[in-house]
């Protein structure tokens, strides 16, 4: 019986098959066939295709978000013209808007209506002009290092803080205490009353090509999340010779700043703090504080609130190819001594101007930048072994350093020789530069270069003067001419000459023809 209906209903199904086809043409019986196959394949592929997980950052960014914060900071900027208004002035800004910004620029254009007009009355006090404190609001980001509450961000964020309030990622809202900052390295860190917080902690080191995570407050949208690599490490931005910035292409924008950059490991790599934009937004290029200096300066600022560097006292520059030929490097790597400062550390050893350091306690140094950042590190009144070429040959000078300060980093940068006046009787060289014994100071003052000599290629202009020749000092275009010719003489194809230009000293390697 059961094989009976089963049969039947097969059949019931045939017919009725039939006869939609017999009543409708061929067409229908297509459509019925056409919808039959679909069905089946829709069945075959659901079953046949597996799962493919897709490569995600999720995990990760869970796992360190609550860790990252807000940074929202009211500020002053004293001796801004604010007109009389409603008592106290305030300058609302959106947070940290870029200078193109439309927003930005109507605030600059209408904002003074907001606080009253100049010699009007104002609502709640007498209107005038007066030299009153430009407050204003501004954001960036910060993440948290250690369960009770210390932040690091940027310097530039706090700058001038009346008050600052960092905002979790749950939504929570805390007042935060400023514990210490640094202008050189543009790091702060800041503090809130509260136990067992989220926290990340720094990571070894970055190598390029590494995966990056940034997380911020870019615009005042916080909990941003951007991805790129690293690319590019040991970048020199802003002239800076403490910092030793990562380069990454994660999206960072105005906002971004104090921010956090991970690893895959969810490790701090690097505080986002600045980017290269000829709009003012992303373009790809931004910069990173690296994991080892944010260390170094975050443990000093939570343990004193300030920090030190070593101090050596000298004004260096790059060891160039023409420099270390005439020199008689073998590569073109250290830090060449222009002048040591008066009484300093390095003075007090023995190091002299002409000196190239090439080794801080046994490790190489490459340029004047990697000196300064080798010494900054260390720790003021300790002795530092430096390794040292002085006349064709290699020696060890120990000196002990003292601690940075901002006067002797102004006093650095003082001119050391008055601008000299032009005096007459020009004389033409052998090497394509007229002198002439300089009336303000020491040397032989540049008053023509011809164009396309080997003086003007590297770069020796008219004002500037020639202080030395292979060190030794040259006071008439005899002396140089004689100097010159003992190069020569010497068999070497270049000179070591030694310039002063508005005050600030250099060494460059003149080429010299037969």
């Amino acid at each position: 019986m059961r094989s009976t209906l089963l049969s039947r209903t097969r059949r019931w199904i045939g017919a009725s098959a039939l006869a939609i086809v017999i009543g409708l043409g061929g067409g229908a019986a297509f459509v019925a066939t056409s919808q039959t196959a679909n069905a089946q394949m829709q069945n075959a592929a659901a079953i046949s295709t597996p799962t493919i997980m897709q490569p995600s950052f999720a995990d990760l960014v869970d796992s360190v978000k609550p860790a990252v914060v807000s940074v929202q900071v009211e500020a002053e900027e004293p001796g801004s013209n604010i007109q009389g208004g409603q008592g106290e002035n305030f300058d609302f800004q959106f947070p940290d808007l870029p200078d193109d910004h439309p927003l930005k620029k109507f605030f600059d254009q209408f904002g003074d209506q907001f606080g009253g007009q100049p010699g009007q009355q104002g609502q709640g006090g007498q209107g005038g002009q007066g030299q009153q404190p430009r407050r204003y609001i501004a954001a960036g980001s910060g993440f948290v290092i250690s369960a009770d509450g210390y932040i690091v961000t940027n310097n530039h964020v706090v700058t001038d803080a009346t008050r600052v309030t960092v905002t979790f990622d749950n939504g929570n809202e805390m007042e935060a205490k400023v514990i210490g900052t640094d202008e050189r390295t543009d790091l702060a860190v800041l503090k809130v009353d509260a136990a067992d917080l989220p926290f990340v902690e720094f990571a070894d080191d970055a190598r390029v090509g590494d995966w990056v995570v940034a997380v911020g407050n870019p615009f005042g949208l916080g909990g941003t999340v951007t991805v790129g690599i690293v690319s590019a490490r040991g970048r020199d931005i802003g002239g800076s010779s403490y910092g030793d910035f990562l380069q990454i292409d994660a999206a960072i924008n105005t906002g971004n700043s104090g921010g956090p950059a991970f690893d895959l490991n969810g490790k701090v790599i690097g505080v986002n703090t600045a980017i290269y934009s000829p709009s003012g937004g992303n373009v790809g290029i931004a910069f990173a504080i690296p994991s080892g200096t944010v260390k170094t300066i975050v443990n000093q600022l939570i343990a004193s609130g300030t920090v030190t560097r070593g101090f050596l006292g000298v004004a260096i520059q790059d060891v160039n190819h023409d420099l270390a030929k005439s020199l008689g490097l073998a590569q073109s790597r250290g830090a060449l001594v222009t002048e040591p400062s008066e009484g300093g550390p390095a003075d007090k050893a023995g190091i002299s101007s002409g000196d190239v350091v090439t080794a801080v306690d046994g490790d190489p140094i490459d340029n004047a930048l990697d000196l300064s950042r080798t010494i900054a590190g260390k720790a003021p009144g300790s002795t530092v072994e430096l390794t040292v070429w002085r006349n064709g040959a290699e020696q060890k000078i120990s000196v002990t350093l003292d601690t940075l300060t901002d006067a002797q980093v102004a006093q650095s940068n003082e001119p050391t020789t008055p601008t000299p006046e032009a005096p007459p009787a020009p004389q033409p060289s052998s090497v394509g530069i007229t002198v002439v014994p300089n009336s303000g100071g020491d040397g032989l003052l540049i008053q023509d270069v011809v164009p396309d000599s080997a003086a003007a290629d590297k770069g020796l202009a008219v004002g500037d003067v020639i202080l030395e020749v292979n060190n030794t000092a040259v006071a008439t275009a005899e002396e140089f001419e004689a100097a010159i010719d003992a190069v020569r003489a010497g068999g070497s194809g270049t000179a070591l000459v030694k310039a002063e230009r508005n005050g600030n000293l250099r060494f460059l390697g003149l080429p010299l023809s037969e």
